[in-house]
């Protein structure tokens, strides 16, 4: 039990890094020419962008073998 509680973790782990390294928020927000609903769309684009690369470091954390 203890083990999926760890995988769990580290997935939840992994998703949240990869959504704030994607961000180009620095960009976004200190840009005065960018209007908020441009803001929500890009926001929408980059975690739709997302979900692949999410998915595909959950498989390979629980089944590392379909790496090689």
């Amino acid at each position: 039990m203890k083990d999926r509680k760890t995988k769990a973790k580290l997935i939840i782990l992994l998703g949240i890094i990869w959504i704030i390294i994607t961000l180009p928020l620095p960009w976004i927000v200190n840009n005065p020419e960018v209007s908020e609903s441009q803001f929500n769309t890009i926001l929408g684009i980059i975690g739709v962008m997302s979900i692949p690369f999410i998915v595909l470091g959950i498989v390979w954390t629980l089944k590392p073998e379909l790496t090689t």
